[in-house]
């Protein structure tokens, strides 16, 4: 099985020669602020099989045990390393994020308490004459969701 991702603007890409391991989400501090987002999604994967096809991340010691990996030209999280050889990835680096399948949440005094309300909020459809609009009108520079031979990364 293989099994691809890489950056926003695709001047980092990674292939996984192999099975995906465990998929958690992190609500601690330091995901949080990684990421950007309100928890941070990383599914584990053989070390040995992470093969950088373009580029390589540049990576920041987050504290002790853990660097993370990223995209130094778009900031895209690429990578959570802890331990010698233990490395996980992004889900939403993933070209098929659906491949990750979430197994648990681990939690953290910092986690957001909205989060367990979020499958009550209203959700609004792409089809709505508003949002249908404008998303219309967007013009996507992002790499495409699968390996390239070439790519120009815009800056």
């Amino acid at each position: 099985m293989s099994i691809t991702g890489g950056c926003q603007c695709g001047a980092v890409r990674f292939r996984i020669e192999g099975e995906l391991g465990d998929a958690s989400i992190c609500h601690c501090r330091m995901c949080q602020k990684a990421t950007g987002g309100l928890f941070g999604p990383y599914v584990g994967a053989p070390f040995e099989a992470l093969v950088w096809t373009r580029g390589e991340p540049k990576r920041f010691q987050s504290s002790n045990k853990v660097r993370r990996g990223f995209c130094s030209d778009c900031g895209t999280p690429l990578t959570f390393e802890y331990g010698e050889g233990h490395v996980s990835l992004a889900v939403g680096a993933l070209d098929r994020p659906a491949e990750a399948r979430l197994t648990e949440q681990l939690a953290s005094p910092a986690q957001v308490a909205e989060l367990d309300d979020l499958a009550s909020l209203p959700v609004h459809p792409v089809e709505e004459p508003k949002a249908a609009v404008y998303l219309a009108g967007i013009v996507s520079y992002q790499h495409p969701d699968h390996d390239t031979e070439a790519w120009e990364v815009r800056r």
